[in-house]
């Protein structure tokens, strides 16, 4: 099937807000905790903080070679999709974390959380690229996607808020 180019560039940034979601979500929230610890591999928060932007745009790279890959391979629907973008994130992910425990001194903890975290990721992401080549209109994906960005923050503000997950000051 062929797909005009804003098609494409439209699901691209869709997936790429489904990846921000659950970036959110997964470093505000679920691995909060690891980027507290000393390290001299982490920079320090204000640093880091400052540079998320740049961590987003890698997101979008990444975006662009899913949809890429799923167009070229004719991969539609949103469960070829997801099992598509956690092959590819365990891969590639799993690549990464190996290279750099072979060089850093990031902790093993904090390997595997990326490496799980950003494989879901991908995942998810792969799962909206199938859903939008398969048919499904874009408006209606758009707002899944938006759904699942919101309920991402709600999530992470519930679990700093009750303290089962820490915050960090940035000054």
């Amino acid at each position: 099937m062929t797909y005009s180019k804003q098609h494409v560039l439209l699901l691209t940034f869709i997936a790429w807000l489904s990846m921000l979601g659950f970036d959110f979500l997964l470093h505000a929230g679920l691995l909060a905790e690891l980027y507290l610890q000393p390290s001299p591999f982490l920079l320090p928060p204000l640093i880091a903080f400052t540079l998320i932007p740049v961590g987003y745009l890698s997101f979008l790279l990444l975006a662009v070679l899913l949809v890429w890959l799923m167009i070229r391979l004719k991969l539609t629907g949103w469960r070829q999709g997801a099992l598509f973008g956690l092959e590819l994130g365990g891969l590639t992910w799993g690549a990464f974390v190996l290279g750099l425990f072979s060089v850093s001194t990031a902790s093993f903890s904090l390997l595997m959380g990326w490496f799980i975290g950003q494989t879901l990721e991908l995942a998810i992401a792969g799962a909206v690229i199938g859903s939008g080549l398969a048919g499904m209109r874009l408006r209606r994906l758009f707002g899944v996607v938006i759904v699942f960005v919101l309920l991402s923050v709600i999530t992470t503000i519930i679990l700093q808020s009750l303290g089962v997950v820490p915050t960090t000051r940035i000054s």
